[in-house]
């Protein structure tokens, strides 16, 4: 007895050590995507672009993010998941220099693309790494979650530093090497996975997956779509967003900058309760609720300025934030092990590549004549799909979940 909770406890310790390094690369990986929102101001002056028509250079990168997730999701299942990890690392960190490189505006959007192609590594296949163990996902999801967020509310904060004291070829360079030599620490500490343990478990339920899962594919086609789209958007609108409603408060990039990443970072702690309560209730109810609070929160945020903006937009990133670990949280419970990195970089695949499409239909929006308030207001109508979503899936008891504890 003493034996065996000796070895659970050396498993467990193992769990969490894993999972620090992935959730630091979780937010590494949409720090980097999203240097490009804040620093996008300056290089358009840079390159003598407008912003409104600026943007779509980045189209390629944020496209690729979600659309090569199926293509690292089959390398990850025929070499191996933790060598995609590593190449994640050093190819985001060399892309991102690149980037810092361009003197064109072609070369910027090939280095988008690039930076795109390795961050789009991370879903599928750290978010695989970590469902490996079913013990507590709904709280370590969150866990995930807060860390993914905080690279989020990292990229304004310390683009608009870096962006006081020098250009946007810096934003790039500083991160991209911050990425490789993190890469190389990630690397020192990689442990080759048990992978002989979970076939066993896998040769027990290859190809069975949970009751009703066609009824749940649907749904969470709906609310990857939809969630993908508010979620483009409300990361990388905000600190531009901030910029122009908040005047009466700063016209400094950093102030923004900082009142963005406030918001991300505050925010990013919903995932936390909402991961604690995936645990215990039904995820059904908590999608629900997270479609209702984003609906009403995300409407409210066109209409106001200043500091009640700012607290406003807290609260809708609340519900933003809080819906992701619930869908991912839904597929470990209908999807055995072997299938998940497919199935989820199916799911990043649309929500990601959705996501990016913000970036060409924003630009098209702005240039026509719609001011970012009404950006805003057409994403609130956006999150009664996400309502809907919550409606179509299914109550599953404990019985009918896929349950591969390693």
């Amino acid at each position: 007895m003493c034996r065996k909770k000796l070895k659970m406890s050396k498993n467990y310790k193992t769990l969490c050590v894993n999972d620090i390094y992935l959730n630091l690369s979780h937010a590494l990986d949409h720090f980097m995507m999203l240097v490009f929102a804040k620093a996008a101001y300056d290089a358009s002056k840079y390159f003598s672009v407008s912003y409104d028509s600026f943007l779509i250079y980045g189209t390629l990168g944020f496209f690729l993010f979600g659309a090569m997730a199926p293509v690292a999701a089959y390398l990850a299942d025929k070499y191996s998941r933790s060598l995609l990890m590593v190449i994640f690392h050093f190819g985001l960190g060399a892309s991102a220099i690149l980037a810092g490189l361009s003197s064109t505006v072609y070369q910027l959007a090939i280095s988008m693309g690039l930076i795109g192609v390795f961050a789009s590594i991370y879903h599928p296949v750290g978010i695989s790494m970590l469902l490996k163990s079913n013990r507590n996902i709904g709280f370590r999801l969150g866990i995930n979650g807060v860390f993914g967020n905080m690279g989020i509310a990292m990229a304004p904060l310390v683009t608009g530093a870096l962006l006081t004291f020098g250009n946007w070829k810096i934003c790039f360079l500083f991160p991209g090497v911050i990425c490789i030599l993190y890469g190389i620490l990630f690397l020192k500490a990689l442990k080759p996975s048990k992978d002989i343990d979970l076939s066993k478990n896998l040769i027990k339920n290859l190809g069975k997956f949970a009751p009703n899962w066609p009824v749940v594919l649907v749904a969470l086609i709906i609310s990857s779509c939809s969630g993908g789209f508010i979620f483009g958007s409300m990361t990388f609108f905000i600190p531009r967003y901030f910029e122009i409603s908040m005047t009466n408060l700063s016209n400094s990039v950093f102030i923004t900058g900082l009142l963005a990443s406030l918001v991300y970072a505050i925010a990013s702690f919903s995932q936390i309760g909402v991961g604690w309560l995936i645990d215990r209730l039904s995820p059904k109810k908590i999608l629900f609720c997270m479609g209702i609070g984003q609906c009403f929160f995300i409407w409210l945020t066109s209409i106001l300025t200043d500091y009640t903006l700012f607290f406003i937009m807290i609260m809708a990133m609340c519900f933003v934030f809080g819906q992701i670990p619930i869908t991912d949280t839904i597929i470990s419970r209908y999807v055995p092990d072997l299938w998940r990195a497919k199935i989820l970089s199916l799911k990043f695949l649309l929500n990601l590549s959705v996501g990016a499409l913000i970036l060409p239909i924003g630009s098209k929006l702005l240039q026509n004549g719609f001011s970012m308030s009404e950006l805003f207001f057409i994403m609130s109508l956006i999150s009664f799909f996400i309502i809907i979503s919550a409606i179509i899936l299914p109550n599953q008891s404990k019985a009918e979940r896929i349950d591969l504890k390693s």
